[in-house]
């Protein structure tokens, strides 16, 4: 199943590499493109896939005529994705459509949708699901981490574990989710942190999952089971006697549009600053 997959992606990515050209009319709404791939358009005709229709020249999905730039652009992959496949999105062979690559304007990646004979990719989005999500996504106001430690106020000592951790909740770690609506076509998206980017201001980082554990004092000098740091040197040439660092959130934010039988997901990055207090141990002689 997977190499199924695999390999129908990579039949995708060479659908969406090739550059279309409007139709001359002669193609019954089937615009010009590599051999290997059928480039299908909207037609002021109203000509539509699996119908053949022609005489109008042809105009890509979403164009309004007039050689406007077209939202997205339709392609019906030729030969189609295995039956088992998952860019089937649960249909199968025995209904009337085809599997159809879509590429968006500042989209990242490439998606699929599954179209059925007689509606044209007109019918389906004009505009970019995945720009309706990131609308939905913006809502959120997601932010960097909630970092509890290091503290500002603390001091912290060369070669001892450091536990580094972060206050979890919804608008920093989610899972969190919203819906936009454009174009009658609502799009739900749900984020959710995945990674936190730890640059700990001596030239390391340490990338973490989820918050992390918080230190209570039962674990004396141990490490941290999933987050943590020895400072090999003070932070003495340093203004203040303070590393300064960053806890960069990576979200994964995955998006479904039911109508159109079409998700996707994209990430987004949010950071923030902390500063730590870093000295040696001063061992005093009593003799």
């Amino acid at each position: 199943m997977l190499k199924r997959a695999a390999a129908a992606a990579v039949v995708l990515a060479g659908a969406l590499a090739s550059t279309a050209h409007a139709d001359d009319g002669r193609s019954g709404g089937i615009c010009k493109g590599a051999t290997m791939f059928v480039q299908v358009c909207a037609s002021d005709s109203g000509s539509v896939p699996g119908t053949g229709g022609g005489g109008a020249a042809a105009t890509p999905a979403g164009a309004s005529g007039g050689g406007s730039k077209p939202s997205c652009t339709y392609t019906r992959l030729d030969p189609q994705p295995p039956p088992d496949n998952m860019f089937w999105k649960g249909h199968d062979r025995t209904e009337k459509g085809a599997v159809y690559g879509v590429n968006c304007p500042n989209s990242q990646g490439a998606r699929t949708v599954w179209l059925p004979d007689g509606q044209a990719p007109a019918a389906a989005p004009v505009i970019d699901p995945e720009a309706v999500a990131r609308r939905a996504a913006a809502s959120m106001k997601l932010t960097g981490p909630d970092v509890a430690s290091p503290r500002a106020a603390g001091k912290y000592v060369v070669g001892m574990p450091m536990w580094m951790w972060a206050n979890p909740s919804p608008t920093t770690f989610g899972p969190i989710s919203a819906s936009a609506t454009a174009g009658g076509v609502t799009v739900t998206a749900t984020a959710k942190v995945s990674a936190v980017r730890w640059a700990m201001g001596d030239g390391t980082t340490v990338t973490c999952h989820g918050p992390s554990t918080p230190y209570t004092p039962d674990q004396g000098k141990n490490m941290s089971p999933d987050c943590g740091h020895r400072y090999q040197r003070p932070a003495s040439d340093k203004p203040d006697s303070r590393y300064r660092g960053t806890a960069t959130a990576t979200w994964s934010i995955t998006w479904n549009a039911p109508a159109l039988s079409d998700e996707g997901e994209f990430t987004e990055t949010r950071a923030t600053a902390w500063t730590a207090w870093i000295g040696e141990l001063q061992v005093l002689n009593t003799n």
